[in-house]
């Protein structure tokens, strides 16, 4: 250790003390690392992390999406020896003559509100029933998700068996209630789209019910507790305290179900494949037709800028909606 030294007054001895330089000269402190450094470290650990999920995104979502933008501008065909050129608007302005599609997408809407208003309805309900705390809920939820399990083409198979006209198990039990037991229910032009939206729902409430359900337990009993004590009821404890505490998260669910009921292709194509008579032809099996039946992949390629174009500002406008209605609560 490096010692100072002085000269005493009343002795004239010099004395020598422990301590750092000579006063003048700041002792210099211990340098860690700048905090551009760290930030830096910091990045190139975030990026090191997300890169593995990002390349696969990038790949297998984000290129084919720039290619389908860029084919929806040509004349592009499925063929073995592909040679296309640049047609410009030539794709959409037919489309937007093109009433089939139109149509298509109407019963699209159709289907995909009427599938997404259902689920939530369904599962808020399952998912109050399996937040009561009845008797064996684990196999009760266990049960719950088994529609989420299966495949969508067994289910749509299951189904068909199911609405079968001549063997099916519905009209048998129609018939031994009373009811007219020879329906063609996806076969019929009045009962097609309605037998696919149930199925459509069924396949679906799981995921709803699970993500409900995990809302509802994160709701404290106090605020039920407070509520009753005030005198509220069932319904009012219901409306007052547990719909405002899930609105965040019906919010969100509601927004991805309405996504991936309106993509939705494989159900509704294994089982009517878009008839009878086009009253199940939703807009995703309308362009699969066009570009591997019609084998025109650049017409196909515009109808699917048109939809996710239409999907995106529907969707923007339902958050926008619901993020100012929680605005205004909070400042209420």
């Amino acid at each position: 250790m490096r010692t100072l030294s002085s000269k005493d007054p009343t002795t004239g001895r010099r004395t020598s003390s422990p301590g750092g330089p000579p006063s003048g000269r700041p002792t210099p402190a211990h340098r860690g690392p700048r905090p551009g450094g760290l930030a830096r470290n910091r990045r190139r650990e975030a990026a090191a992390l997300v890169m593995p999920s990002l390349l696969p995104i990038l790949v297998l979502s984000v290129a084919p999406l720039v290619m389908g933008v860029a084919l929806a501008f040509t004349d592009a065909r499925l063929v073995r020896r592909p040679d296309y050129e640049v047609v410009g608007l030539d794709n959409f302005t037919r489309l937007f003559d093109n009433s089939f599609f139109w149509e298509s997408f109407r019963i699209g809407m159709v289907w995909a509100v009427s599938v997404t208003l259902l689920q939530l309805v369904a599962a808020l309900g399952l998912a109050l029933l399996l937040n009561s705390g009845l008797r064996l809920q684990g196999l009760t939820r266990v049960l719950a998700l088994i529609p989420w399990a299966m495949p969508p083409v067994v289910v749509a198979i299951m189904w068909r068996m199911i609405y079968s006209p001549n063997a099916g198990p519905l009209n048998a039990v129609m018939d031994a209630v009373g009811l007219p037991g020879d329906i063609n229910w996806l076969g019929d032009f009045s009962t097609a789209l309605p037998a696919v939206i149930v199925v459509g729902v069924w396949v679906g409430m799981p995921q709803t019910t699970v993500t409900l359900l995990a809302g509802l337990q994160q709701i404290p009993d106090e605020l039920h507790e407070a509520a009753a004590m005030d005198g509220a009821g069932a319904w009012r404890r219901f409306v007052g305290v547990t719909l405002p505490s899930l609105r965040p998260i019906i919010a969100s669910i509601t927004s991805l179900n309405f996504i991936w009921n309106f993509n939705s292709f494989s159900l509704v194509y294994v089982l009517t494949e878009g008839g009878p008579g086009g009253r199940t032809m939703l807009p995703m099996l309308f362009t699969y037709l066009e570009a591997f039946k019609n084998r025109n992949i650049g017409y196909a390629a515009a109808m699917g800028v048109v939809l996710v174009t239409v999907v995106v500002l529907l969707l923007a406008l339902y958050l926008w909606s619901q993020f100012r209605q929680d605005d205004k609560g909070k400042v209420g």
